[in-house]
């Protein structure tokens, strides 16, 4: 369990800044005079690359140790956040230093949940991956209240120099602690890329297209949250003593982490599909009415935020620990590629789509918020149409 420990610590430090540039969103908009649209794009594109960078990386960790990948990873990540945090100016060179970032956590992520999944079986190794789920989490929570202190003492630059740090760190910890051992060859291994296995295992298949529409909804919402508080609070008289977005979004995050674990343990006691379908299914209701409320109040407007993350949270760990334990024989690594590739596709046109509708609205900044977080539930439900149908299939 040292080991385990030891890593998720490393995930917690290259996450800690994951969130820095949703978190100073309404300041980027300003600063670099950025269109709704071009926004989504600097969020959504972290995930483009890394959904082109991670069945490489990924199916690589069946053939070498995984933490040669990771060390790759997390040293990418703290380039993108030190260039962030140095010369960055403008559109363009935000989107090379966010595909850096992309494939960076390409390098760590999934590589880092298969160094912790591998020693371990059965009920112990879903609690180490709900564990993991639970420190990145909590790490993306507090990226948010983190690089909003930080930007109050120095600006967005100090911010990303945070993370710079931080992912450093990371650096020297998977160099002490992950194995260096070459996995076994299996000699049914098939091409690098071939993830037709997967396909065909329908079981895993179920679990991965819930998870695509769960990171789809979670990245659109994480991406824009702090922006809609922020435009929510501008229509309310609120006290001083309020805090800001970023430590109200922080708070929202915390409290999820809780829920995601607690979902983990609810799925193993009552069926995981099960408490999917009804995380799922409140999902997308929530994601009907959440956008119209900052219209309305911006209490409600918070309330309604808090709910939509905890519903999105309620299956997070589930849906991944449901993916590592349907993996077929010799095709962890790969499973866990695509499951990751899959998901993350979602969390690229998940920020854009809300961008382009929030730009589409226009000047009636209330009715594109109510579109822009609509639009998700029909996503939702359909990733709950196809869990259901791989589900009987398997």
């Amino acid at each position: 369990m040292g080991s385990t420990a030891a890593i998720v610590a490393a995930q917690v430090l290259v996450q800690i800044g994951a969130s820095t540039l949703p978190a100073l969103l309404p300041e980027f908009l300003a600063a670099w005079s950025l269109s709704k649209t071009e926004a989504g794009w600097l969020v959504g594109i972290f995930f483009a690359a890394y959904v082109a960078a991670v069945p490489v990386l990924v199916a690589l960790t069946d053939r070498l140790p995984a933490r040669r990948i990771y060390l790759v990873g997390a040293a990418l990540t703290a380039l993108s956040h030190l260039g962030f945090a140095t010369v960055a100016e403008g559109f363009w060179a935000g989107m090379a230093l966010r595909v850096m970032a992309g494939v960076g956590w390409a390098g760590c992520y999934m590589p880092g949940l298969k160094a912790i999944a591998d020693p371990l079986h059965g009920a112990a190794q879903s609690r180490a991956v709900s564990w993991h789920a639970a420190g990145v989490g909590i790490a993306g929570a507090c990226s948010f209240a983190v690089a909003g202190l930080f930007d109050a003492i120095g600006g967005p630059r100090a911010a990303f120099a945070f993370g710079t740090i931080a992912a450093g760190i990371a650096c020297v910890i998977a160099w002490r602690v992950m194995p260096t051992a070459r996995p076994a060859r299996d000699p049914t291994r098939r091409a690098l890329l071939d993830f037709r296995p997967v396909i065909r295992n329908r079981a895993a298949m179920a679990w991965i297209c819930a998870y695509t529409v769960h990171t789809w909804e979670l990245a659109a919402l994480r991406a824009w949250s702090v922006t809609f508080l922020a435009f929510a609070a501008t229509r309310a008289a609120l006290p001083g003593w309020i805090p800001g977005p970023t430590v109200l979004v922080t708070a929202i995050g915390l409290v999820c982490i809780a829920v995601s674990v607690s979902g983990n343990e609810l799925a193993q006691k009552h069926g995981r599909q099960r408490v999917v379908v009804l995380a799922m299914a409140t999902a997308a209701a929530l994601s009907l009415i959440t956008g119209w409320s900052a219209g309305l109040s911006f209490w409600l407007a918070l309330a309604l935020v808090l709910a939509w993350n905890a519903a999105i949270y309620l299956d997070s760990a589930a849906l991944t620990a449901g993916t590592v334990q349907a993996a077929g024989p010799g095709m962890r690594g790969a499973t866990m590629g695509l499951h990751s590739m899959a998901g993350y596709a979602g969390g690229f046109v998940g920020p854009l789509g809300v961008g382009l509708a929030l730009d589409w609205a226009g000047e009636d900044a209330v009715l594109g918020w109510g579109i822009a977080f609509a639009q998700l539930a029909p996503v939702t439900l359909i990733g709950l149409f196809l869990l259901k149908r791989f589900s009987r299939a398997a």
